[in-house]
C-alpha cells in the first residue's frame, strides 16, 4: 500500500489526531486539573465539530495551544494535560497539512512518549491510542517517523487498556481500512458505535460516530 506523502485531516482533526477521553477517566484527583482537562476538551470538540472555516479553525487551534502550554506549566506534573496538548499540536498539524506541520507531530509524539514513559494507563491509555494514530498518519523516514508496525502496536495497547472505547476502536478501525484489511476494520467501527455514551462529551461522541458512519459507507463495495 502506498502511505501518504503529507499529514492527512482525517483522525487527527481527526480526529488526530488524536482521541477523547472522558473527563471522568482522569487518572488525577486534583479538581483544578480536571476542570483544565475538561475546558481543553471542550473546546478541541467545538473547533473540529463546529468551526467549518479553516482560518478561523486554525486561529482557533492556536489559541487552545497557548491555553494548553499555561495549563501545563501550571500543573507540569499532568499526565492527561500532556496528552490533550500532544492532541491539540497532532490536530494543528491535521489543519495545515504538509512538511510545515511536521514540527507539530514531533512535538506531540515526545509528549506521548514521556507519558507512556511515566503514566501509560492515565486516562485509559490514550497516549498509546494518539501515538499510534500519529504513525499510521505521517509519512515515513526519511520525511518523518510514520510507521504501520509502530501504528498496529500502540493501537493494540491501547485497546487492551480500553478494549470497549470508542477512541481506541475508532482509531484502530481507521488503520485496518486504510489498510485495505476492510473486513476487520468493519468490526471496529462497529464497536466504536456500540460504545457506551460519555455523558459529558455529547459533541464529541456525535462527531466521532458521524466519522465512523462516514467510513462505513465508504467502505459497503470493498
Amino acid at each position: 500500500m502506498k502511505r501518504k506523502n503529507m499529514i492527512t485531516l482525517s483522525a487527527l482533526a481527526v480526529g488526530l489526531l488524536l482521541v477523547l477521553p472522558a473527563t471522568s477517566q482522569a487518572q488525577t484527583a486534583n479538581p483544578a486539573v480536571m476542570k483544565a482537562v475538561s475546558h481543553l476538551q471542550h473546546e478541541w470538540a467545538h473547533i473540529k465539530y463546529e468551526i467549518t472555516d479553516e482560518d478561523a479553525q486554525l486561529d482557533a487551534i492556536h489559541k487552545l495551544e497557548a491555553d494548553g502550554e499555561k495549563l501545563r506549566a501550571d500543573f507540569p506534573d499532568s499526565p492527561e494535560l500532556q496528552i490533550w496538548q500532544g492532541i491539540i499540536l497532532s490536530t494543528d498539524a491535521g489543519i495545515v497539512r504538509g512538511i510545515s506541520a511536521l514540527g507539530k507531530v514531533r512535538d506531540a509524539r515526545e509528549l506521548f512518549e514521556n507519558v507512556i514513559a511515566t503514566a501509560p494507563t492515565a486516562m485509559d491509555g490514550s497516549a498509546y491510542t494518539s501515538l499510534g494514530s500519529l504513525y499510521y498518519q505521517v509519512p515515513p523516514w526519511p520525511l518523518a517517523f510514520g510507521s504501520d508496525a509502530k501504528a498496529e502496536e500502540n493501537l493494540k495497547k491501547a485497546l487492551a487498556l480500553n478494549p470497549n472505547g470508542i477512541d481506541p476502536n475508532f482509531f484502530y478501525g481507521d488503520f485496518l481500512r486504510q489498510q485495505e484489511r476492510y473486513d476487520e476494520a468493519r468490526i471496529y467501527f462497529q464497536k466504536a458505535l456500540d460504545a457506551p455514551d460519555r455523558p459529558d462529551r455529547p459533541l464529541a461522541d456525535a462527531g466521532r460516530r458521524a466519522e465512523i458512519s462516514l467510513a462505513l459507507n465508504q467502505m459497503a463495495s470493498r
